[in-house]
């Protein structure tokens, strides 16, 4: 997740599972002078956490901190600073540490699984009131999933996590992946790098807005599903009453292919 204080300062917390797009999107961050990483916290996806901690120790800078999620139930977390350490913090206390530390100047960019942040808001009821936005890479809107035909991996990963995120009141971008299959380099999507992009150069995408619910069980379990507001319902149904998201709708692909390659190969 990436964090951003006030006017274009940016602190960062990152939450992925550390693959080529993942790694990316770290080195793009460091390439602008107004992001300020505060630090990274891990979850599983691709690889275990585990191994997601070790590949972004491999990236680490001097003031970087990475905080270890070991499992759901946030039992075992690490802090590192060049090094293993041991630190009795784990994820969802740290980002909440962050947003009260940082009140309205933190962004959150959201990488995988939502398992930390949905903790994090259990944790703090006034989370999503301090947060200043929330970027989420997840989700498949008005198309097919890429782990089922319903379901996106990211919200797939923990569905009752994404739930509770989209529904907690916070500012929302989501960027799902009928967009960034838009974006690739050859042999390779850049869903990371594009989820990125639409936090620091939302001028290259449109959105729209509406509340977006995900389904928890059956076979549309990861399913995420968007009310646009464009018909008004005669009852109220389990989208009433939150607050909507912005969902990416359209992007500016040679934009957004121009400005990750002008980071990447920035000296």
């Amino acid at each position: 997740m990436v964090m951003v204080k006030d006017s274009l300062r940016t602190c960062g917390i990152h939450v992925f599972n550390l693959v080529a797009d993942d790694s990316m999107t770290i080195l793009m961050a460091f390439q602008l002078p107004e992001i300020e990483i505060l630090g990274l916290t891990t979850i599983f996806g691709n690889v275990g956490t585990e191994d997601a901690t070790r590949n972004a120790l491999l990236l680490e800078k001097s003031q970087v901190l990475l905080i270890l999620f070991m499992d759901l139930m946030g039992l075992a977390i690490y802090f590192y600073r060049h090094r293993w350490e041991k630190m009795d913090k784990n994820a969802s206390e740290f980002l909440v540490e962050m947003v009260s530390q940082y009140p309205g100047d933190v962004t959150i960019l959201a990488l995988g699984p939502l398992t930390n942040l949905a903790l994090a808001i259990k944790r703090d009821p006034c989370f999503a009131s301090k947060v200043k936005k929330i970027v989420i890479l997840g989700g498949a809107f008005f198309t097919a999933g890429n782990v089922n035909p319903a379901a996106e991996a990211n919200i797939y990963g923990d569905p009752e996590a994404a739930d509770i995120v989209f529904t907690c009141g916070a500012d929302i971008t989501v960027v799902g992946i009928n967009i960034t299959t838009q974006v690739k380099f050859t042999g390779i999507f850049l869903h990371d790098p594009v989820s990125f992009a639409a936090l620091v150069r939302p001028d290259l995408f449109t959105f729209k807005k509406g509340v977006v619910r995900v389904e928890t069980q059956g076979i549309c379990m990861g399913h995420t599903l968007m009310d646009d507001g464009l018909k008004e319902w005669i009852t109220s149904n389990p989208w009433t009453g939150y607050s909507p998201a912005s969902v990416a709708w359209t992007v500016d692909v040679p934009g957004v292919l121009s400005f990750i390659k002008q980071l990447l190969t920035k000296p």
